[in-house]
């Protein structure tokens, strides 16, 4: 029972290596934070609109795709492995927004289409601040709810993009 105090820090030490390093620690959790941010400003204005894609998801793919970038670059991954990851990455979000063109489908008539590209800006942006790019990730996060907003100035009501 002695060691036991040693014998957990020990664990403790090798699981988590990066306790050791609070400031990497921080500086991803703050990358994790800002990434849902800008994602909630994008799925605020699609929850707005009334789109299969609101608030919560646009949320949610932000923040996964940049802690599929954090993650990686904490383990050491060269630039060469990282793009590896990228390449599933947008893959998937292209997967994701493909269902959100299909799932709208009535007839003949496309839909979706807006949705689709905003879940794939916002995974875009997820990687642009897990990558520590923040300032190009607020800028691409204006731009893109200028764009939302000055296509379509006002929602339709019951309509979905």
């Amino acid at each position: 029972m002695e060691g036991l105090p040693e014998a957990i820090a020990a664990a403790l030490r090798s699981e988590l290596p990066n306790l050791s390093e609070a400031s990497a620690g921080v500086r991803s959790a703050l990358r994790l934070i800002m990434a849902v941010l800008l994602g909630a400003v994008i799925g605020l204005e699609r929850e707005k609109r009334g789109t299969a894609a609101g608030f919560r998801t646009h949320m949610l793919v932000a923040l996964g795709a940049a802690l599929f970038v954090v993650v990686p670059a904490q383990m050491g991954m060269e630039s060469d492995e990282l793009s590896r990851v990228l390449q599933g990455l947008i893959s998937g979000i292209g997967f994701l927004g493909a269902g959100a063109i299909i799932k709208l489908s009535e007839g003949r008539e496309v839909r979706g289409l807006t949705t689709a590209a905003s879940v794939w800006l916002s995974a875009s942006i997820g990687v642009a601040t897990g990558l520590g790019q923040h300032l190009i990730a607020i800028f691409a996060t204006v731009l893109g709810v200028a764009i939302l907003m000055l296509s379509h100035p006002k929602p339709k009501p019951g309509a979905r993009e």
